[in-house]
């Protein structure tokens, strides 16, 4: 099992600065990952909202070994081109430690609609696929010639290739049990669920059950026996704990993922001596 943060890129968070103290505390406490959210705007959420990707910039200069991406960047509200520039200059900056983690974005109105964006998660489910073929063509380094549905590139040649081969890995964020986002995971690197509840803006704690019948929804859909990773959100905070990393190990996860932020009136020192008592392995 390996062991990560998952935090807001606004509110207490909202600094860059902090997204470096993060990581630089977490990798020398033994975390191996750190995986800001990627959103526009903080919703009701009070306080100062960061591009997350600078801030991993900022985070892998300043360490060595912990692995860093977002969980998850929205594809849907990103130009393709742009972002397949941004992750191989970040995969060499961090000299191969990139996790690319995607997905069709939430919510629909705060970071799509409110700026002329789609706010139909079938539109975006197709532009995510499409968006990430178009990213994995760019990665090759061959000459790319791509006319889609959303998406253009003509005589595209992209250098350098990432530093990670075959590729940067590729994780799909999904809300089960919505099953699309599955079946794309399956066709990716890893997969990162949330589990949704009856309402639209309703999320509910993931069981090692529910984990369970999940990753053996996707197996069934692999068509390749290369590695996969099955993370699973959780916390081990005082007052907040879901079940322990080994019920969702046995479970089939291979990482887990400290939800770091919540409640959300724990203050930034109380979250950075949390996350300097290490991983709860």
């Amino acid at each position: 099992m390996h062991y990560g943060l998952h935090f807001p890129n606004f509110a207490i968070f909202g600094d860059p600065e902090v997204v470096v103290r993060i990581a630089t505390t977490a990798e020398a406490a033994g975390w191996d990952g750190v995986f800001p959210w990627d959103h526009i705007q903080a919703g009701h959420w009070a306080g100062p909202v960061i591009d997350p990707w600078v801030a991993m910039a900022a985070a892998a200069v300043a360490t060595k070994r912990i692995k860093i991406g977002p969980m998850v960047t929205p594809v849907p509200r990103r130009r393709p081109a742009k972002l397949a520039r941004e992750t191989v200059t970040l995969d060499h900056l961090s000299g191969g430690r990139l996790i690319l983690g995607v997905g069709i974005g939430w919510p629909p109105d705060v970071d799509f609609e409110y700026f002329g964006d789609h706010a139909d998660n079938r539109v975006r489910g197709e532009q995510l696929d499409e968006g990430l073929a178009l990213i994995d063509a760019l990665w090759s380094g061959d000459v790319v010639n791509h006319q889609g549905k959303h998406y253009t590139a003509t005589d595209a040649l992209f250098h350098p290739t990432p530093v990670q081969q075959p590729r940067i890995p590729v994780w799909v964020g999904g809300m089960w049990p919505r099953k699309p986002a599955f079946r794309r995971a399956a066709r990716w690197d890893g997969m990162y669920p949330i589990a949704a509840g009856d309402g639209p803006d309703d999320f509910i704690a993931m069981t090692p059950e529910m984990l369970a019948e999940i990753a053996g929804y996707v197996a069934s859909h692999r068509e390749t026996d290369a590695p996969f990773d099955v993370a699973v959100n959780g916390s081990s905070f005082p007052g907040t704990e879901t079940a322990s990393p080994n019920a969702f190990a046995d479970a089939g996860a291979t990482w887990w993922i400290e939800n770091i932020g919540w409640p959300p009136d724990v203050t930034l020192e109380a979250w950075l001596d949390f996350i300097a008592d290490g991983p709860p392995r």
